[in-house]
Formats: structure tokens, sequence, C-alpha cells
């Protein structure tokens, strides 16, 4: 079991920019898929972007050529940078990690990842 703890959420105006940042207590990061997650009000959590624990990336069209997700694996770290922020990015942000074999993710669905932060906020107006 890890512990996560995400910071940098805030508030913006359209077109601005963020940078989420996560931090783990446990076991070898390195052997742990990464993700953010969102929950926009009134709507299921959905994945915003994962990374292998090789750093093999994927994100949600939606964020594609805005988001960048990347991790250090010596400093237990997980960050999320988002450019040209629109309103409808406006959600809590989750940091998530699962163990698997050679850090390989095992999809976009939420109940894949077993580990959770408490989120953090991010408000983007127009």
């Amino acid at each position: 079991q890890v512990q996560l703890a995400e910071s940098g959420g805030g508030s913006v105006e359209s077109g601005g920019s963020l940078r989420l940042s996560c931090v783990r207590s446990g076991y070898a990061f390195s052997h742990y898929c990464l993700g953010w997650f969102r929950q926009p009000p009134g709507k299921e959590r959905e994945r915003v972007a994962t990374i292998s624990g090789r750093g093999g990336t994927s994100y949600t069209d939606s964020v594609l050529g805005r988001f960048t997700i990347s991790r250090d694996n010596a400093k237990n770290t997980l960050d999320l940078q988002m450019n040209n922020l629109k309103p409808e990015d406006t959600a809590p942000y989750y940091c998530a990690a699962v163990l698997t074999p050679s850090g390989a993710c095992p999809g976009d669905r939420p109940y894949n990842y077993d580990n959770w932060g408490q989120g953090t906020q991010v408000t983007v107006s127009s």
C-alpha cells in the first residue's frame, strides 16, 4: 500500500496553466502504474493520463496536446503539467497508483487502481 498526496491545484482563467504534483510514501515507486483522474461535478470519475513504470504515457483525447504527465522514480513524485486550461477541465484531480508486473498500466477505469490521494481542486473560469 502507498500513501499519495496531491498539491498544486488552484483557480485560473481559461488559457492558463497549472502544475499538479503527487508525492508518495510506501513501496518502490517504479513498480507502480501511476495516473491522474478527475471527477467533474455530476459526472463519474475519469482518467486524465497514465504513465507506466517504464515511462509509457496515455492520455484521454480531450487533454491531448495540452497536458503532460511525468514521473521521477528517484524522487517518488508524479506531475501533471496542464496548459491551455479550459472551463471543462474544472474538477477535483486525484493521483492514483496500482502495483503491477513491470509497472504496466491496467487501463483507464478507476476500479483498476487501488491507491488514491485525497484530491486537489482545479477551477478554470471563462
